[in-house]
């Protein structure tokens, strides 16, 4: 009976530590877990989608349920998978990369979480309550402004909050690199994997802005009576067009440039070499970060924009591809000569590089706006889109997990299951993409819930549909493979690739102050430096003292839970006004605790120094 008591309060004082923490390594691990299921169930849509198009005048699900579930899809894998794992990966590795021992705002990192997930939550309701979103993951207007039920109004809330959290996580993230490097830590000798970070945080800070515009303005279109985005009213429905693909084209590279910053610091490891051409690495992550602004239009070159316009995207749209082609160059370089360790980490890195550069091959074609009119809306757009998102993004997020796993979790995820996991992702992503080039430029249109026998379209589906069963199968035995390394691997060293930056001189999983004393960094690759002078970890840059910590804080949970509550009321008070009460009651919730932040003093705990130096130091106040 007492073990039994004592094992619940275990388990309620470890949900309570989660619920209230504000490290940067707890957080990493909430992003993952949440991040992971939201791919899990955005994974399963997709396979709904494929079962639909298997074979020709399919009924299987009806033509309603397809258009929520291609927008729930879309919505899913951007805004609740990738984003999310994309900052469980920040959390996880950018304090410890640049020597600091946490972010520079550590309650709104905890913050930025909670709004995330309570976004997320509202968005998934919406399958529960009268209907999910209807009018596609991009949400073009007029459709969206007109289309009937709540489904849409979930979207505009749930992304709305979701969205607010990962703009404060995308500001925390640019003060830290900027102000909590270790001395010696200047700009060029931070790791690629630094630098990604810090320019994908540069562009949250001025892509997300623009959705949150255009959101509030489908908002005051659906719930209050406005009318921006209809015609009829002297609206505009291109404006919505140009507020999303303003956010919507830096998004990509939001997602994109962290794991090519994971794919630099792998390739460099496993080759057991220095990062080839690391300043023009740099250049070219800052290079595709700016034109990332410059070529949002070219999603739109069939609205009526006119040649000049046109003209102008086309050309910044293949510029973007002159820095890729250095990174892409720099990789293979990076890996000639060098002595290379066949690990799951590099496997999926290796695999990305002729996958991703057959996505940016389509981007081109597509870039040319003449042949546009033709590739646009067909599932050419489709198979591009993947290659760049899944071949690039998730092939990224399998090799980083991998590469970092032991750093999060003290353990080495299982190689041989990591490589059997790959197998069938890998080649079931070909079979269901490439095939969709081709049905594409035969004619086949995107987003249709199904087509007709006799138009040559049957065979390409069903090729496509088994390649996606393919992928299931390879994400159910990297699941398993977490599974399995959690319950029998055994702990690790904090260096077990033989590393080359500052990540790999802690302990793994590290303790939760980071670093005993700050390191003093002496070049690129800090850590093999000192490797190379046969010590075995870093020269410290300051004495051993007290460390101050911040306190763990219930607050941020309470703002994000207030904002939810408020969602309903926003959703519902356009069919009963008695609604509004939710918003007095949600808001009241997020101000008072916003309130009780500014007016209580938090000023942390300190970790003695003798603690750290008995080794100790492992509780948190």
């Amino acid at each position: 009976m007492s073990t039994a008591l004592a094992q619940k309060r275990g388990l309620g004082a470890a949900i309570w530590d989660y619920l209230t923490t504000v490290d940067h390594k707890k957080i990493a691990q909430l992003y993952l877990v949440s991040g992971g299921i939201f791919f899990l169930i955005g994974g399963l849509e997709a396979m709904l989608i494929r079962i639909q198009l298997m074979q020709p005048n399919s009924d299987f699900i009806s033509a309603g349920l397809y258009n929520e579930m291609i927008t729930m899809h879309g919505t899913t894998m951007i805004f609740l998978a990738a984003m999310p794992l994309i900052f469980a990966l920040m959390n996880a590795v950018v304090p410890l990369q640049i020597g600091a021992r946490d972010v520079a705002f550590p309650f709104l990192n905890s913050l930025g979480f909670w709004l995330f997930l309570a976004g997320g939550l509202i968005l998934n309701c919406s399958w529960f309550l009268g209907g999910a979103p209807d009018a596609g993951w991009t949400a073009y207007a007029p459709l969206s402004a007109t289309s009937p039920g709540h489904g849409v109004d979930y979207y505009v809330i749930g992304l709305q909050i979701s969205g607010a959290g990962t703009l404060i996580g995308g500001i925390n993230f640019l003060v830290t690199i900027v102000n909590m490097r270790a001395p010696g830590m200047s700009y060029m000798r931070m790791p690629l994997f630094t630098w990604a970070s810090f320019v994908t945080s540069n562009l949250i800070l001025f892509a997300f802005p623009a959705l949150t515009v255009g959101l509030f303005l489908l908002m005051f279109d659906r719930m209050f009576g406005s009318a921006f985005f209809d015609v009829g009213l002297g609206g505009n429905a291109i404006i919505w067009e140009h507020l999303f693909w303003i956010f919507g084209h830096p998004e990509v590279y939001i997602l994109i440039l962290p794991v090519f910053g994971a794919f630099s610091d792998i390739f460099s490891t496993f080759s057991t070499k220095r990062l080839f051409g690391y300043s023009a690495m740099v250049f070219a992550t800052v290079l595709i970060g700016f034109l990332g602004f410059m070529v949002w239009a070219h999603h739109m070159f069939t609205t009526g924009l006119g040649p000049v316009a046109n003209s102008i995207f086309a050309v910044s749209t293949m510029a973007i591809a002159v820095p890729t082609g250095i990174k892409i160059f720099n990789w293979l370089f990076t890996m000639w000569g060098g002595k290379i360790r066949m690990t799951s980490a590099m496997l999926w890195s290796i695999a990305f590089i002729p996958t991703f550069t057959i996505g940016g091959m389509t981007g081109v074609m597509l870039a040319a706006a003449a042949a546009d009119y033709q590739y646009h809306d067909t599932y050419f757009v489709v198979a591009h889109f993947h290659y760049v998102i899944v071949g690039g993004v998730v092939f990224g997020f399998f090799a980083a997990l991998h590469y970092w796993w032991p750093k999060m979790f003290g353990k080495v995820l299982n190689e041989k299951l990591g490589k059997l996991a790959f197998w069938p992702f890998f080649i079931g992503f070909h079979l269901t993409f490439f095939i969709q080039h081709f049905l594409g430029l035969m004619g086949m249109p995107r987003r249709y819930w199904t087509y007709q026998e006799g138009q040559g379209l049957d065979l390409g589906n069903l090729i496509s549909t088994v390649g996606a069963f393919l992928m299931a199968i390879g994400t159910l035995i990297f699941v398993y493979n977490v599974i399995y390394t959690a319950m029998k691997e055994k702990k690790v060293s904090g260096d077990p690739w033989d590393g080359r930056t500052l990540e790999w001189s802690i302990p793994s999983p590290p303790p939760f102050y980071n670093f005993k004393q700050t390191p003093l960094v002496r070049g690129l690759d800090p850590l093999w430096i000192e490797k190379q002078d046969g010590k075995t970890g870093m020269t410290p840059a300051e004495p051993l003292g007290d460390i101050h910590m911040p306190n763990g804080s219930f607050l941020p949970f309470l703002m994000s839970l207030g904002l939810f509550i408020a969602g309903f009321g926003f959703i519902y008070q356009v069919d009963h006004k008695g609604w509004l009460a939710l918003v007095f009651i949600g808001m009241g919730i997020t101000l008072g605790s916003m309130l009780t932040r500014s007016l209580k003093d938090d000023l942390g705990y300190h970790v003695h120094k003798e603690e750290l130096e008995e080794g100790g130091g492992n509780h948190e106040s």
